[in-house]
């Protein structure tokens, strides 16, 4: 399973699935303005042993970042990265989606007369912040002007967190962290396992150590075994109790073993490779789920490993659809697969705008099967958005 360092290999099936997911992550994040639609489309309840569709996204998403890490470590290296090349690019990348999911957790918690903004208009100038700091500004805008809008950026940022307030009127609080949000976990899980695969890439065992010492961890924390290790439990606290970067590490892992078949000329026996991984996964999360059940918000091994399965059976259709059989699918969502930051902040802005211009919808519209259909338009729409945007330069990249 060892890789070398060469940047030749690349798979349109990555990308792809990379939008689908992200495609489904702007979708059942609309689901809360429905009503009378399947539950299990939907999140389940804490204490619920089971999940929705809802509640395969996220780890879904997670698992996809792992995929994605050797692939773009390879790039680096090819241009001439060494390692602490790698290692200050992935703390780089790693602050920024700290920063983003700690501004827009905020902003869930806000008290808008006590801030002197609304929820909307705090994400949407949260969001701006962030294009001005992290995007891929064209050759043609000078450098001055870069710095400047990346100054202006962070400058506001600043200026939010100081004003910022929560809680009720009696008990203000400041800006605080109530927990790192979606992006924010994704920026620890990443920062984790990608600077495990800096270190280790070298050595594939090792790397599936690692996995397996995250999701041991994962099952430790939910027997209780660590609660004499307080200081430990705090530190694996932001990554899920161990649970997400078990979730990219396997991505990590199906990525390295689809590298190492690719570079011998034996794609024939990937199909089967992997959809025998994704059962072993499957059957491994079943055989977990008396113990502690199948949960998203408790972040469960059973949830883990059965994601992981569900996700790496899914890439073996779309590996199979797109790279081998060479069937370009999912050209109308091309934009997510490769302007995925800016697809996830763009319905910000929507949600910000929708009370402030006075859009209503019908209650047919919002309701059933109807509904279901008005969210995935919603989704396809802020795609859309964002492939715009990026045609005339707006690319957040980290």
């Amino acid at each position: 399973m060892n890789q070398s360092p060469s940047p030749a290999i690349r798979w349109a099936s990555v990308d792809a699935l990379r939008a689908l997911t992200m495609l489904l992550m702007i979708f059942v994040n609309d689901l809360w303005s429905l009503r009378s639609i399947p539950g299990w489309l939907e999140h389940t309840q804490a204490q619920e042993d089971g999940m929705g569709l809802a509640d395969t996204v996220f780890p879904a998403f997670l698992f996809i970042v792992g995929m994605s890490i050797p692939l773009a470590i390879r790039h680096r290296i090819s241009k001439g990265d060494s390692v602490a090349d790698l290692l200050w690019h992935i703390a780089g990348r790693s602050l920024a989606l700290l920063v983003m999911g700690l501004f827009l957790v905020n902003g869930e918690n806000i008290n808008p007369a006590a801030t002197g903004l609304s929820r909307g208009a705090w994400n949407s100038i949260c969001c701006t912040c962030f294009i001005l700091i992290w995007n891929s500004w064209p050759a043609t805008v000078p450098a001055w002007v870069r710095i400047a809008l990346r100054f202006v950026g962070i400058a506001v940022l600043g200026w939010l967190a100081w004003r910022f307030r929560s809680g009720e009127a009696s008990s203000l609080r400041g800006f605080e962290t109530h927990w790192w949000g979606i992006l924010g976990l994704i920026g620890w899980a990443y920062l984790v396992s990608a600077v495990i695969y800096v270190l280790l890439r070298r050595r594939s065992w090792i790397l599936l150590g690692a996995w397996l010492f995250f999701l041991i961890n994962c099952v430790l924390g939910h027997s209780g075994l660590l609660s004499a290790l307080p200081w430990w439990e705090t530190l694996l606290s932001p990554l899920g109790g161990g649970a997400m970067p078990a979730l990219v590490l396997g991505g990590v892992l199906l990525t390295t073993i689809l590298l190492s078949y690719t570079e011998k000329k034996e794609q024939g026996k990937l199909i089967a490779i992997i959809l025998t991984i994704a059962v072993l996964l499957i059957l491994a999360g079943f055989a977990l789920r008396p113990a502690w059940g199948i949960s998203k918000i408790r972040a469960t091994p059973a949830w883990v490993l059965i994601c992981s399965g569900i996700t790496t059976g899914v890439f073996a259709l779309v590996y199979w659809i797109t790279d081998r059989k060479q069937i370009n699918w999912w050209a109308f969502m091309r934009p997510a697969g490769t302007q995925t930051l800016l697809c996830y902040l763009i319905p910000y802005y929507a949600y910000a705008l929708i009370p402030v211009l006075g859009i209503g919808l019908p209650a047919i519209l919002l309701t059933g099967t109807i509904g279901l259909i008005k969210s995935l338009a919603f989704s396809l729409l802020m795609i859309a958005i964002a492939g715009l945007l990026g045609r005339v330069g707006v690319k957040v990249k980290l």
